[in-house]
This record gives structure tokens, C-alpha cells and sequence, in this order.
């Protein structure tokens, strides 16, 4: 069986940003052009953004508009399956048997459970925001994944799927692969000028499909030093370049850098530059997804969940043989 990397879409917001770009999906597009003897699993994690809203409309416009990113950013259908886990019964199968072999310490101390208590009293949240590890490891580990991309906030998601996954083949016989988080350290995380994670939560970001005016008034507004124009300047200091560098060749960010250090730069010009620099990223983007109908959203997800389903019915017939729930 060839190696199998599977991560997920998580329709929380009405758009994709830049750090979502640099830290998933090009990351995601990188590793298809790149790797020849793998197969890719594309989730619509639904089911888990349906544990914070259940506004149907929200939900449905979500849906649409990140699988239509991914698509646009050149996802190769040839090479991955871009499903809902909620037309498979297996997703909410597996995550029943998983549920049954974790003890309630295991997720009180996930992550995931602890920023909820945090942000709000333990009354108002809902069970399977305490359950959510359990059915991403479900997700993870009912099509076999070798590898999981994920951010380093994910990790501790995959952890767990690992520590299941070993004790289910401990007690039942080998039955699941062992996976791994894939975190590219560099592009993890991608920090906005206020020194936060740019996140939608916090209002700092630059979305994908975001008008130029908007984006060109963002970029202004990006804070920087007093000095002259003919001073040097430490690039790594400075909020634009960090910003500009993800967009640029090893040999664009060396010539950046040296007009830096040189001095004689000025930061309406490295504004103006960064603004080029994601228009030459963005635009192509955009185009692309404007193309994309509704319809054609729809059904890629039907046949692509069709051909998961098979997948995981299989999975769920050795998972079910192994706990003698077929006698």
C-alpha cells in the first residue's frame, strides 16, 4: 500500500487567510507536486465546526467556499480525495469504539477542552467539545494515515490518535498504522504585525479573497522604526520584510534582505512591495475560484465521499472483527 497523508478543511470562517495559505494549503499543494507514491485524504471537518455552530447557513456557506480555495490553489484530484465524513458512517462508528477506550483524564487534558473552559463556563459547553480529539482521531486513523500535516496548536491532536491507535493494536491485534504529524517549523505559524498568531479571532489577518483596496490599507497601516531612509536596517526586526519573505524565492528574499542591510530602503517602498508580492500570489487565486460553481463543489464531494466510503467501510468490517461486534 502506498504511503497515505491525510489532513482536513475545517469550514470555520467564511474565507482563508494568508497564514492559512503558507502554513496549510500550499504546504498541502507542495507535498502532491513533490511526492509521487502517496495517496491524499482531504476532510471537510464539518462535523467538528458543527460542535461551535449549528447554524445551518454558516455551516453550508463555509463548506463551499474553502473546498472552492483548495481547489483553486491547484489540488490535484487525480492524487486526493476531497470528502465529507459526514455522508460515512464509519467517521461516527470509529469514534464511538475510540470513545469507549479513553478515559475521561486523557481529554480534560487536551488542549482543545482547556481553552474552552477558559473561555467559558464549563455549562455551556457542549459534549463533543470535550470529545472533538476523539473523532479527529477517528478521522485520522479510519483510512490509515501514514502522515498528518498539521499545525503545531494540532499536534497534541495527533498525539493522542497515535496513543489510541497503539493501545487498540495492543488489546485487539494490529489493526491500525501509526501516524505522524508533519509540522513545517518555518511557516507554522505566521505572525502578524501585532506579534499574534494571524488568526480571524483576532482581527489580523489578510484574507485570500480579500479586495485589493482593503489588502493595499492593511499593508499601510503595518507599523515600523524611526529610521532614515539612508539608515541600515535589520530585516528581521522589521514587521513588513517577515511578511514579505513568504511570498518570495530564496533568491528574492536574498536580494530583499541585502537592500536591507545596505540601507537606502525605504518602508514605503517595502510596502509597496509586499502589496505586489501578494497581488502576484492572490490574483491567480481568485480567479480560479470565481470559476468554480456551487454545483461543481457538490459534486466532487459525492463521488470523492463515495470513494472514501468504500475505503472506510472496510476498515470499520476489520474494527468491528477484532471487537467481536460481528459474531
Amino acid at each position: 500500500m502506498s504511503k497515505r497523508i491525510l489532513t482536513w478543511i475545517k469550514p470555520t470562517w467564511s474565507e482563508l487567510h494568508i497564514g492559512n495559505y503558507f502554513w496549510a494549503l500550499k504546504p498541502f499543494v507542495e507535498m502532491q507536486n513533490s511526492i509521487s507514491d502517496a495517496e491524499f485524504f482531504l476532510f471537510l471537518a464539518n462535523m467538528h465546526w458543527f460542535t461551535q455552530t449549528q447554524d445551518q447557513e454558516i455551516l453550508k456557506r463555509n463548506s463551499m467556499t474553502i473546498v472552492k480555495l483548495y481547489l483553486a490553489c491547484w489540488a490535484d484530484l487525480k492524487k486526493t480525495l476531497i470528502y465529507n465524513p459526514a455522508e460515512i458512517p464509519g467517521h461516527a462508528q470509529l469514534n464511538w469504539v475510540l470513545t469507549c477506550l479513553t478515559i475521561m483524564w486523557t481529554m480534560e487534558r487536551m488542549h482543545s477542552y482547556k481553552d474552552a473552559v477558559a473561555k467559558w463556563k464549563s455549562w455551556e459547553i457542549s459534549v463533543w467539545t470535550f470529545c472533538y480529539p476523539i473523532l479527529m482521531a477517528a478521522d485520522i486513523l479510519l483510512y490509515d494515515a501514514d502522515q498528518v500535516p498539521v499545525g503545531k496548536d494540532q499536534k497534541q491532536h495527533v498525539e493522542y490518535a497515535r496513543d489510541i491507535a497503539q493501545k487498540f493494536n495492543n488489546n485487539y491485534w494490529e489493526t491500525f498504522r501509526i501516524p505522524e504529524p508533519i509540522i513545517k517549523s518555518e511557516v507554522a505559524t505566521v505572525i502578524w504585525t501585532d506579534w499574534r498568531k494571524m488568526s480571524k479571532s483576532y482581527n489580523n489577518f489578510i484574507g485570500l479573497l480579500e479586495d485589493e483596496n482593503s489588502m493595499l490599507k492593511k499593508v499601510k497601516q503595518i507599523p515600523t522604526d524611526a529610521k532614515a531612509i539612508e539608515e541600515p536596517k535589520n530585516p528581521d526586526e522589521c514587521n513588513v520584510y517577515n511578511l514579505t519573505r513568504l511570498f518570495l524565492t530564496p533568491e528574492e528574499d536574498k536580494e530583499l534582505r541585502n537592500k536591507y542591510e545596505a540601507g537606502w530602503l525605504s518602508y514605503k517602498y517595502a510596502k509597496e512591495y509586499l502589496f505586489e508580492k501578494m497581488k502576484e500570489t492572490l490574483d491567480p487565486i481568485k480567479k480560479n475560484f470565481n470559476e468554480i460553481s456551487d454545483d461543481e463543489v457538490s459534486k466532487i464531494l459525492k463521488e470523492h465521499s463515495k470513494k472514501a466510503n468504500e475505503i472506510a467501510e472496510k476498515k470499520i468490517k476489520e474494527v468491528y472483527e477484532r471487537i467481536w461486534f460481528i459474531l
